[in-house]
């Protein structure tokens, strides 16, 4: 498994490297759309370091035209139809730039090499922060299959070759996650409230967190006030260095979603947006009532672990995006599919049908990309790239799937008959002191 996880892994690379990006480039030469540096860190770089150093306003439209600048290559022109409308305005909270702080005195490219380098250590230290939370005592070859797998997956390949915070966001939660499960809550609080400098992926977590904590007020209380305290040091600080500083970010955010034509989530991709806003309210009410449920359930139990990754999975689900690097939040949730593969697979046809097709949209990127990889060997570059986006097919499938996937598991749980189910269940939820 492992060296085949190897293989996987290096063919993904290889398509990216040799294919993917080849293709992008040739299009984008031939439609005259900029490509500049393509990092997603950019923006905020230059915005923490003109805020932190000569107290600019990173929200400021003068501000934007720089942006553009410096990650396109020149003024986005509105009159250029293969023009991106994406206009790489600093569209994050204000205290973003507290995290960045420490790398703005670097030059740009520096910067970038050196996030290469943090962001795989992130996503590889990722694995056994969630396999820690999850109370999965892997073999050293199972950790490092997972781990290969982990960074070979295109969500982390986007994710790196972009420098997306997503990453950085991914990881945070899975130290907070595997803090909660060692009972180290004031720790666990400060990381939470650093997540919601991406707020739509921090959120249901947060209120996962709140209901939990709920549950036994007198022990627990701890991680909600260490995560309030945080919160009101950051956005405080925020307003010192930014005096209204929400309000602005508001109207950044809003302005992201109308011209990035976002405020779509997969939910309204696959329904049509009605019956997908429906749905969404469906899914978080489901959440809501299934983590009130098994509240006072202890953080080594599999009701904890199971609706922590339930809370990431519908997070994917509902969000308004689905850029394929936030799916590094679906770890936590596919390792506790697998866990407890054999005894789903036992549930019914449904089950199993569930499964196949998790495994088919799971996989069929990294078969696709090593055919491509093959292919590459024996037909000329040209023609191979005419096929060289097959590895996305599956990509809003996997949300979706790996969150049924995971809704089904729960029976496999409450059977008392899975891996997990040896700190708790689901069906009675445990009673705390």
């Amino acid at each position: 498994m492992l060296a085949l996880s190897c293989l996987m892994a290096a063919a993904m690379w290889v398509w990216v490297q040799k294919i993917a990006i080849p293709h992008q480039m040739a299009e984008s030469a031939e439609l005259g759309t900029p490509r500049g540096n393509l990092s997603d860190l950019y923006p905020r770089w230059l915005g923490a370091r003109e805020l932190l150093l000569h107290h600019r306003d990173p929200y400021a439209a003068d501000i934007t035209r720089e942006i553009q600048i410096g990650y396109y290559g020149r003024l986005l022109d509105p009159t250029r139809p293969h023009d991106p409308k994406d206009q790489q305005a600093f569209a994050y909270p204000v205290y973003v730039v507290f995290l960045l702080a420490p790398i703005i005195g670097l030059e740009f490219l520096a910067v970038q090499k050196l996030l290469f380098w943090i962001l795989a250590a992130m996503i590889a230290a990722s694995v056994p922060l969630w396999m820690d939370a999850l109370r999965w005592r892997a073999s050293f070859a199972t950790k490092l299959t997972w781990i290969v797998l982990a960074l070979g997956c295109f969500p982390a390949i986007q994710g790196i070759k972009l420098q997306q915070l997503s990453v950085v966001v991914a990881a945070l939660l899975a130290a907070c996650m595997s803090l909660l499960s060692r009972r180290k809550l004031v720790l666990a609080g400060i990381l939470l409230s650093i997540t919601t400098i991406k707020p739509q992926l921090a959120a249901l977590p947060v209120v996962w967190l709140c209901i939990w904590v709920l549950g036994d007020w007198r022990s627990r209380r701890r991680a909600l006030f260490s995560f309030g305290f945080t919160m009101a040091v950051l956005v405080i600080g925020g307003e010192l260095i930014l005096p209204g500083w929400i309000g602005e970010f508001r109207h950044a955010l809003a302005a992201y979603y109308q011209y990035t034509g976002g405020g779509n989530s997969i939910l309204d991709v696959a329904l049509t947006p009605l019956p997908g806003r429906i749905a969404t309210a469906i899914a978080i009410a489901a959440f809501v009532i299934v983590t009130w449920q098994v509240r006072r359930e202890p953080e080594t139990s599999a009701a904890f672990q199971w609706t922590m990754s339930l809370s990431l999975a519908i997070t994917l689900a509902v969000i308004p995006m689905f850029a394929p690097y936030n799916q590094l939040l679906l770890l936590p949730g596919l390792m506790v599919i697998v866990r407890v593969l054999s005894q789903t697979w036992k549930r019914s046809r449904l089950a199993r049908f569930f499964v196949v097709v998790t495994a088919v949209a799971v996989l069929e990127p990294f078969a696709s990309a090593a055919g491509l990889v093959v292919a590459l060997l024996f037909l000329p570059a040209q023609t191979v790239q005419k096929g060289w986006g097959l590895p996305f097919y599956p990509s809003l499938a996997i949300p979706l799937t790996i969150l049924a996937l995971l809704w089904i598991s729960k029976a496999a749980l409450e059977s008392g008959s899975g891996p997990l189910t040896n700190a708790g269940t689901l069906r009675q939820p445990a009673t705390s002191e």
